[in-house]
């Protein structure tokens, strides 16, 4: 009786000593509690992520276990080096959140909860470039956007290869503006964006956008700018003359087709027509000759009459086509 209660005892002061110890381990941060984290926590669909989970403590053997939710992922044993936990996110499930837990003995420590984003990658940004200019200096607008892509996103501009612009963050679907004064140096300058938002490594630039060389009065690029405008508007007025032009020379065509026409078989002449008079008076042969515009009328078979007196006054005549 007196061994059982013995053996009861030693267990009961082992289990204080080690409850004693756990204790003290977390007191003195012996045994700090482990931390899980990755990369990044922001990742596409279907992406393949590494999990670690690690202790401060370099010197213990650590039985380390992953769940997430309440699901136990796996157990590993490690001493020194933190563990890692590789895992394919495909849906949202997957996302989280992840837990780790260390063990000495019979001392358990959890770390923080950690989750995993879907997020969508930026697409090749658009760069728009408005300026005007005077005799010495050039004022330039930039502007730029990504039509695709998880917000928000982060815009940077550049001239050639050199940031000019500091990082201009869009938590909304709209773009990005710059604006800048330059000197007028006859040299021809590149911009370009760059745009990007929390995926690593899916950052995207624009095309670069060459500025044409300026100097003196001209503006090369004023040009550049307009000639979309002039040729809309040259596009308008085209429309709208034949639009106006169009019903005209329908009407007139109607009114040729109804006209009545009742000429016989004797063909339309158009020309200048001379009447010839030969002077009686005298004794020589000169002639008068007078010319008139024809106004043709269509009149009654039968009712034909010239009139030629010779006169120095008018000369009447009729035609019939």
């Amino acid at each position: 009786m007196w061994k059982k209660s013995f053996l009861m005892l030693l267990f009961s002061l082992s289990a204080q000593t080690a409850a004693l110890d756990c204790e003290t381990m977390k007191k003195t941060n012996e045994f700090p509690s482990p931390k899980v984290y990755s990369e990044t926590d922001v990742i596409m669909k279907g992406q393949n992520v590494s999990l670690f989970c690690s202790n401060q403590n370099k010197s213990l053997q650590i039985t380390y276990v992953m769940f997430r939710g309440m699901k136990h992922l796996g157990t590993w044993d490690g001493k020194g080096e933190p563990m890692i936990f590789n895992l394919r996110i495909s849906e949202a499930g997957d996302l989280g959140p992840y837990k780790c837990k260390t063990q000495v003995s019979n001392c358990s420590r959890y770390s923080q909860e950690f989750s995993f984003t879907f997020a969508n990658p930026v697409t090749t940004p658009v760069l728009n470039i408005s300026a005007f200019q005077t005799e010495t200096a050039r004022y330039i607008t930039l502007r730029c956007i990504s039509y695709n892509g998880s917000l928000p996103i982060n815009y940077t501009f550049f001239e050639k290869d050199v940031a000019i612009s500091p990082a201009i963050s869009k938590n909304v679907r709209e773009p990005a503006e710059f604006n800048l004064t330059e000197r007028i140096t006859g040299e021809r300058e590149e911009y370009r964006c760059k745009a990007k938002n929390r995926l690593p490594n899916h950052a995207k630039y624009s095309q670069p956008f060459t500025m044409p060389s300026t100097g003196g009065d001209s503006c090369p690029f004023c040009l550049q700018l307009l000639l979309p405008g002039l040729l809309l508007l040259l596009i308008v007025i085209i429309l709208m003359l034949a639009f106006w032009i169009l019903p005209k020379y329908k009407a007139r065509k109607a009114m040729r087709d109804n006209a009545p026409r009742n000429y016989g078989n004797k063909p339309m002449e158009v020309g200048i027509y001379a009447n010839v008079c030969q002077n009686q008076a005298g004794t020589g042969h000169s002639k008068e000759i007078h010319y008139a515009t024809p106004v043709f009328q269509e009149v009654a078979q039968g009712d034909h009459e010239a009139h030629n007196d010779c006169k120095t006054g008018y000369v009447y005549s009729e035609l019939v086509l």
